[in-house]
């Protein structure tokens, strides 16, 4: 979220698109390559927002311990962070939605994967929830820095097989720390919730001496980024498999 409130935006990163209409119809009949299924979603929220969800099949994506390429959008850790280099196509109108943010994770960065489910097949990873993000884009016209939060989900089955619904939330403090929350409501109708209440710690002056996670990806996963501090996020569980080329994939809530 820009400093002046002006601006805000999401970024997700799927391997397997968990709101794909065309993921889910392909499961139906059966196991599916989640790679078949991938999209860089990015929603522009602001004077000039755009929304973005191309979905692109297993030739369209190349990755490694460093980087991740999804079309013609790239995600790479760089000596500075996260470098993100942005070059969609926006939905329902055509325009061309590019640039670059840049995402500087602060020094309460880490990897632990909390589960999600009992046997331990679906996780969540809070990995910065305190970054800096300094957002470049031609197409929009933005130039603009402000907090920002990342974070990973990754499963090694679908998420309709174990999970009713779910919902996730980021909030800051007065203080300048922050609470996270993750609840899920499981098939066989138990609950599990997750807090944590993060104080703010200060950035570091470098990020060149920190070795990031290697980007491996299970079955399914996404990365993502939000704004510093993003309503409620619900979700139901909704079956989802695929695509021959390149779609855009309708707004989340059709």
């Amino acid at each position: 979220m820009s400093e002046d409130g002006r601006h805000a935006l999401t970024l997700i990163a799927f391997l397997g698109s968990v709101f794909s209409p065309y993921y889910a119809w392909a499961r139906r009949r059966g196991p599916t390559d989640p790679l078949a299924h991938c999209a860089v979603n990015v929603a522009l929220y602001g004077p000039g927002g755009r929304w973005a969800m191309t979905e692109r099949g297993a030739r369209s994506v190349e990755r490694d311990a460093r980087q991740l390429r999804i079309g013609r959008s790239r995600l790479q850790w760089c000596d500075e962070g996260l470098a993100i280099d942005i070059d969609e196509v926006a939905a329902p109108w055509p325009r061309p939605l590019r640039g670059r943010i840049l995402l500087r994770p602060g020094a309460a960065w880490g990897h632990t994967a909390h589960a999600l489910d009992a046997a331990g097949r679906h996780r969540w990873s809070p990995l910065a929830p305190w970054a800096r993000a300094e957002v470049q884009l031609s197409h929009p016209a933005w130039d603009w820095q402000g907090p920002a939060y990342l974070d990973a989900n990754a499963g090694d089955r679908p998420l309709e097989a174990d999970f009713e619904a779910w919902s996730w939330s980021r909030l800051a403090r007065a203080d300048g720390g922050c609470r996270l929350a993750y609840d899920v409501l499981r098939r066989d109708g138990s609950r599990h919730g997750l807090a944590s209440r993060r104080a703010r710690l200060a950035r570091s002056s470098s990020t060149s001496s920190r070795t990031p996670q290697p980007m491996t990806t299970p079955n399914t996963s996404s990365s993502s980024i939000r704004p510093s501090a993003p309503p409620l996020m619900a979700r139901r569980a909704q079956p989802a498999a695929a695509a021959a080329g390149d779609r855009a994939a309708p707004p989340r809530g059709a």
